[in-house]
C-alpha cells in the first residue's frame, strides 16, 4: 500500500492504481486518475460519521477550487475564522459549518447547483449595505416608494 501523503491528508492510503519508479532524485510515484482519486477521497469524507476536520475541510475547499475567503462567506464566517480551522488540522468543525461544507461538496461533484446557489445569494445579502427604505399610503394600501423619495419630515404628534 502508499500513504497518500500528497493529498495533504494524513490517513489516505492507495491499495493500487499507483507505479512506483526510479528517477535520478530517487523514488518517484504515478498516480492513475488523480482527479477520480480526489473526488472519492472527497465523496469519502463527506460520509464519514463524524465532524470533518481542518485539514479534511482544506482539501475539499482545494478540490472545489475555492478562495477561503470566499467559503467562509458561503458558510458563514469570518475569512480569519476559516484560517484557523484549517490552521488546526485536527480539530474538528463546528456543526453547522461542517453539515453546510458537506452540502456545498456534495453538490459541487453532482448537484445540479441549487445549493451553492442559495448559499451564494445568501453571502451576497451579507454583503449588501443596508439602504433607507420609504413606503407611501395609496388608495390600495401601502407601497414601498422609489428609493429616490427623500425623507419625511418628523411629525410631532399634538
Amino acid at each position: 500500500m502508499y500513504h497518500y501523503t500528497e493529498s495533504g491528508l494524513d490517513d489516505v492510503f492507495l491499495v493500487n492504481g499507483y507505479h512506483i519508479h526510479k528517477t535520478p532524485y530517487g523514488k518517484g510515484v504515478s498516480i492513475e486518475n488523480t482527479e477520480g482519486l480526489h473526488k472519492a477521497i472527497g465523496r469519502g469524507l463527506i460520509s464519514l460519521p463524524r465532524p470533518l476536520n481542518g485539514a479534511e475541510l482544506r482539501f475539499l475547499r482545494l478540490e472545489m477550487e475555492i478562495t477561503q475567503r470566499d467559503l467562509a462567506a458561503l458558510v458563514g464566517t469570518t475569512e480569519q475564522s476559516l484560517r484557523l480551522w484549517e490552521k488546526h488540522r485536527g480539530k474538528p468543525l463546528p456543526g453547522s459549518a461542517d453539515r453546510l461544507v458537506r452540502a456545498i461538496y456534495s453538490e459541487y461533484i453532482g448537484g445540479n447547483g441549487t445549493i451553492r446557489r442559495m448559499l451564494d445569494r445568501l453571502a451576497e445579502l451579507d454583503q449588501v449595505k443596508v439602504e433607507r427604505m420609504s413606503f407611501r399610503q395609496t388608495p390600495s394600501g401601502w407601497k414601498r416608494a422609489p428609493s429616490s423619495v427623500p425623507a419625511a419630515r418628523e411629525l410631532s404628534h399634538a
